[in-house]
């Protein structure tokens, strides 16, 4: 009989993985920081950012720490964003967002990942017209969905969508809107359950069997590289795609 992975393996798995979300929130709070000012009051992104750590059980003094090094106060690494984009099998569109203190490094793992999964990397501007920046404040099933449009509305939120399949509830917003929005909710005693500005298709790619895999394979390759931060694609894949 076979025996499953032992409660230290996981554990070291599972910190490991903590470890590896916490680089990608301190790289981000250093680039908001380093071009907006070390004040999230005045700082947007580096205040998304921050609710990004803390919602990951980020010590506030982790990220003080990561804004005084951007700001100068302490010495750290500078790091500069770049944005790729490429096909994966089947024709779906792939954006993959880095920041990065090595761009032949990182350029060299993003090539290699779209080669190893039979996909190909593409020229600036190739695919990222397939999609819309947005801001996104996700609620749980069984949400309050009349007070939930209310407020949002009012807000200044662009839309509420509501899935069938569980009752799930989202608030759109423009990337400007996002921070207002949010904290009309949360004032309003509305727990947001995951909140962030990113990228979706206007139309998404419906890719089935191999093919779904192999974009599978190559989108989780991608979000596991060090220097990726987010990585965006307009597939549909089907429920055999992580078989």
């Amino acid at each position: 009989m076979g025996r499953g992975p032992s409660i230290e393996g996981r554990k070291n798995a599972e910190d490991a993985k903590r470890g590896k979300i916490f680089t990608k929130i301190i790289r981000e709070i250093s680039v908001a920081a380093r071009a907006g000012g070390g004040d999230p009051g005045g700082n947007p992104r580096l205040r998304t950012a921050i609710d990004k750590g803390l919602g990951a059980n980020m010590s506030k003094d982790v990220i003080e720490r990561a804004v005084r090094k951007a700001t100068g106060e302490l010495e750290g690494v500078e790091y500069e964003e770049i944005r790729y984009e490429g096909y994966a099998p089947g024709g779906v569109a792939v954006i993959v967002d880095c920041l990065t203190d090595n761009k032949v490094r990182t350029v060299a793992d993003v090539r290699h990942a779209f080669g190893k999964f039979g996909g190909n990397l593409g020229t600036d501007g190739s695919v990222a017209f397939m999609f819309r920046k947005l801001g996104v404040l996700s609620f749980a099933p069984g949400a309050d969905e009349a007070r939930i449009t209310d407020v949002a509305i009012e807000a200044g939120a662009d839309d509420v969508v509501v899935y069938p399949e569980d009752g799930a509830i989202d608030v759109l917003t423009t990337p400007d809107a996002f921070v207002d929005v949010k904290a009309a909710m949360e004032a309003a005693g509305l727990p947001v359950g995951h909140a962030e500005i990113t990228y979706r298709a206007d139309n998404d790619v419906p890719v089935a069997g191999e093919t779904a895999q192999q974009v599978a394979k190559l989108l989780d390759w991608l979000d596991d590289l060090d220097d990726v931060q987010n990585v965006y694609s307009n597939a549909d894949l089907g429920e055999g795609a992580y078989a």
